[in-house]
């Protein structure tokens, strides 16, 4: 009989191709994967992967696993979701995955207030662009912003909640420069993976064909601040800085809908109940904030 731990690790360099990145993706380090595939190969008496110098590469013997194993991975995830469903105590853990703006600049204050209000429910907080499993179970709850209602997965269970808006801003003192007849153009400031979206207008600003690149939405916001140039920004974020304004003549844009989600028996679970329903309250109270109606702009 075989371990079901094994079978998962034997899944992740299957899936991954490599060790390393099973590794990554399981949070152990590369030994353990190695310990654990062989393990698997000594129980079923197979080689279940060739060792390559571009990576690990499934035997035919492994195919024959992967497609057993993946069935044995959709039961456990039913059972553990199952039991899960059943469990109705408002102790123990909730894992929460949104992406970091929402988490930094928004939500955290209430992220607070729920742990003073429910101090029995550990709760980890995933701020990742990465978008987690909710069917694998890695993940209970998500709040996401969803382009179209087409979009949602049919196994996701949501609440809608308000529209997020996005608009250009730049610094108060850049403005003040521009009005004042900068002779530089400003430059705009993207993260790397993005780029300048089409929708975004320069209000008649001159603008650098150079754009200044940064890696995630924290340094973008730092940037603005600097005086860098401009960039694109939720209202949520630029609306409450006051270092930040809109870039005069520029028109907002809308990003998506924001949704909480859970998947299956995990939504009937008292602590997923009390937090989806404590959220969707709050959010409901920065819909005019998500939609940059909080404040007027010159």
């Amino acid at each position: 009989m075989f371990d079901w731990d094994d079978v998962r690790y034997f899944l992740a360099v299957a899936r991954g191709g490599s060790v390393r990145g099973a590794a990554a993706h399981l949070g152990v380090n590369h030994a353990t994967v190695l310990r654990r595939v062989a393990q698997l190969e000594e129980r079923l008496g197979v080689q279940l992967f060739e060792k390559l110098p571009a990576g690990y590469r499934i035997t035919g013997a492994g195919e024959e696993v992967l497609e057993l194993a993946e069935r044995i991975e959709v039961t456990a995830h039913q059972l553990e979701a199952q039991v899960f469903g059943r469990d109705q105590g408002v102790r123990g853990l909730l894992r929460v995955t949104l992406a970091p703006p929402l988490a930094t600049h928004l939500l955290m204050s209430d992220f607070a207030e729920f742990a003073r209000l429910h101090p029995d429910i550990e709760m980890d907080l995933s701020s990742s662009g990465e978008l987690a499993n909710l069917t694998n179970r890695e993940a209970d709850v998500a709040i996401r912003v969803v382009y179209d209602r087409k979009t949602l997965p049919l196994n996701l269970h949501g609440l809608k909640g308000p529209e997020v808006f996005g608009g250009v801003y730049m610094s108060q003192n850049r403005l003040a420069g521009w009005r004042a007849g900068a002779p530089d153009p400003a430059r705009w400031i993207v993260i790397s993976a993005h780029g300048v979206p089409d929708w975004a207008d320069a209000g008649g600003i001159r603008t650098a064909e150079v754009p200044f690149r940064v890696s995630g939405a924290e340094a973008q916001v730092a940037a603005v601040r600097q005086g860098l140039g401009m960039t694109t920004l939720p209202c949520f974020v630029g609306d409450a800085d006051p270092l930040l304004v809109r870039v005069p003549g520029t028109e907002l844009h809308l990003y998506g809908t924001l949704w909480l989600l859970t998947q299956g028996e995990a939504r009937r679970t008292k602590r997923v109940r009390l937090f989806t329903e404590f959220v969707s309250r709050k959010l409901a109270t920065y819909a005019p904030l998500l939609a940059g109606l909080s404040i007027s702009h010159a």
